[in-house]
């Protein structure tokens, strides 16, 4: 069978694995994401994965902190999620590596681009954490950047709504939902999909952006068996 893509970039938020807990990890749920994640593993389709750091640590803790410093303990609550997820991984019976962009040899691989392709070339799921590795970017574009350097099809970015609206749904129940949306729209209508650098870097290297519902957990697999399931950014 063929599926609309063959190797994936998904994008995890750090508060998506908290749940109702608000901070930290809900290991439960945390299972059954990546039971469905290795779902389409075992279709023969490669998943790379970037977590961010929100459960953990967001921003600065007031406007006196420096900001670099800032970006580096958010960049170690990516890692703390990677090794999480790692994890979740191993006890399901999944094939996976940690990768890091920070170096920390004692806990998981450094970043290696070849290494990462011969990985996903081989079966295993790929998280990488630590964001770029360096200040001032966002892990949206570590996911656009990572999906580039692995040669994914597609960054797939799981989050709390059913796609892209036009103002925010929670807040105005007559919010358009947009089905599908071209990179110049999301920049010049400055629509909520992910930061500036990583749409550019998705739209400079063709790689489409699909936003789809997490809470819904079969829709990784809808989107994948080409069901229509939230919004694509292209």
């Amino acid at each position: 069978m063929e599926y609309k893509y063959n190797r994936i970039l998904l994008k995890l938020s750090g508060e998506s694995l908290a749940q109702e807990k608000k901070f930290g990890i809900d290991f439960d749920y945390l299972l059954k994401i990546c039971s469905k994640i290795a779902e389409v593993q075992n279709l023969g389709i490669g998943v790379g994965i970037v977590v961010g750091g929100g459960n953990f640590w967001r921003g600065r803790s007031n406007e006196h902190m420096d900001r670099v410093t800032a970006d580096h303990i958010g960049m170690l609550g990516t890692i703390m999620n990677a090794l999480a997820i790692g994890d979740a991984f191993k006890q399901i019976g999944a094939e996976v590596r940690v990768m890091s962009s920070i170096a920390m040899h004692e806990v998981s691989e450094p970043f290696c681009k070849n290494r990462a392709l011969r990985h996903l070339e081989k079966g295993r799921v790929v998280v990488f954490g630590g964001g770029t590795g360096s200040p001032f970017f966002s892990t949206d574009s570590a996911s656009a950047l990572r999906a580039a350097e692995t040669k994914s099809e597609v960054v797939i970015k799981l989050t709390d709504v059913d796609g892209v609206y036009d103002s925010d749904p929670k807040k105005n129940k007559n919010a358009k939902k947009y089905d599908e949306v071209s990179f110049n729209e999301v920049l010049e209508k400055d629509l909520k999909v992910m930061d500036g650098a990583a749409i550019a870097i998705c739209r400079d290297s063709n790689i489409p952006i699909e936003i789809v519902d997490v809470s819904e957990m079969d829709n990784l697999m809808k989107l994948l068996m080409n069901e229509k399931v939230g919004t694509l950014v292209k």
